[in-house]
């Protein structure tokens, strides 16, 4: 009995040792995959890229840095030479005195090397630089001028005075006047030296959306395959709609608008036209011109092969530039860089 005892109690310790050796073995071997797996879905986790939100591609909607307003010379002679031009994100185009017109171009966080020819400031040109709250940039200005940036207490920087932050192009065979530019690396230093605010606290004059604009699909919409701008008889400006880049390729007086440093074509994504009246102001010898650009109209907004009517107010020379749709909705521009064109009254504007 004894011995029946003691083997039953040697066969228990070994059939539970025997099975405690199993569990050990089974741990043994499913703890490392238990390990592995639990591993493999913590580097899942920590290596899945995180999807970032769409940004826009004309602007940096989170960048407080000040717009640089930069005069450009349109000139017959100097416009073969122009730079620099579809850097900026806004470029405004007016008539100037001698039926010809004048081009400020709005740059913001630009690395832009080249950029011209810069010409002198009109007065007009100042309310525009004003309502985006931008540095202006020129070379030399109308009396007009000067006397409105004394008194408006606008930033800028003058080629004449402060030439260190320009250059003359001689290599150019143009009259001098024809060849002046700057780049973005000077203008800063320029902003730097006179110690001018670099932030701001105001909104782009615009409204962007990230997504395309069907613009079929608004009221009053029309086809815009090409569109001419007559400025004078002697200028005019006109855009042919690209379908499969979705911009307009630009022209003047039927020549194709080049860049002359890089050697293409400008286009534009968007395009705001209107109408605002201009005389010549009464006893200046050289013709200067006024606008009256204080108050509403209508006009046109061009995008993507379509031209929808807008209505655009300004109520003072500092305040910005509104515009909306004939239902009173504010107006979204798609996200690429805009011409507004400042078209003198009863001139002939044509989209077809």
């Amino acid at each position: 009995m004894k011995i029946r005892r003691k083997l039953k109690k040697k066969t228990k310790v070994i059939l539970g040792t025997s099975i405690g050796c199993l569990l050990l073995i089974g741990l043994f071997f499913t703890f490392p995959k238990l390990l592995q797996k639990e591993e493999t879905r913590e580097q899942k986790e920590e290596f899945t890229p995180e999807i970032e939100a769409p940004k826009l591609q004309i602007l940096n909607p989170n960048s407080n840095t000040r717009p640089i307003a930069v005069m450009i010379n349109n000139h017959n002679q100097a416009r073969k030479f122009h730079a620099g031009l579809q850097d900026a994100y806004i470029v405004y185009e007016m008539i100037v005195e001698g039926g010809i017109t004048r081009m400020m171009a709005l740059y913001k966080d630009a690395t832009t090397e080249k950029i011209g020819s810069i010409r002198s400031a009109r007065h007009y040109f100042l309310d525009y630089a004003l309502e985006n709250d931008a540095i202006y940039t020129h070379w030399g200005y109308s009396e007009y001028a000067m006397n409105d940036i004394k008194k408006l207490g606008v930033n800028n920087i003058n080629g004449l005075v402060d030439g260190k932050y320009f250059w003359k192009d001689t290599k150019l065979k143009v009259a001098t006047e024809h060849t002046g530019f700057s780049s973005m690396s000077l203008i800063n230093q320029a902003i730097d030296r006179f110690g001018y605010q670099k932030t701001t606290n105001e909104k782009p004059l615009l409204n962007y959306s990230i997504d395309p604009i069907n613009l079929s699909e608004i009221e009053g919409a029309i086809p815009a395959n090409q569109v001419l701008i007559k400025y004078s008889g002697s200028a005019n400006t006109s855009y042919e709609y690209d379908a499969e880049n979705k911009n307009y390729k630009r022209s003047v007086n039927g020549n194709p608008h080049m860049d002359y440093e890089k050697n293409f074509q400008y286009t534009a994504k968007n395009i705001l036209t209107y109408q605002v009246k201009n005389t010549t102001i009464t006893g200046d010898a050289k013709g200067r011109q006024d606008l009256n650009n204080i108050g509403s109209g209508e006009g046109y907004f061009i995008s993507e092969g379509y031209a929808i009517p807008i209505h655009w107010k300004k109520q003072t020379r500092t305040g910005k530039t509104t515009y909306k749709l004939k239902n009173g909705e504010d107006l979204i521009v798609n996200d690429g860089n805009t011409y507004i064109q400042i078209q003198p009254v009863g001139q002939t504007l044509t989209i077809s």
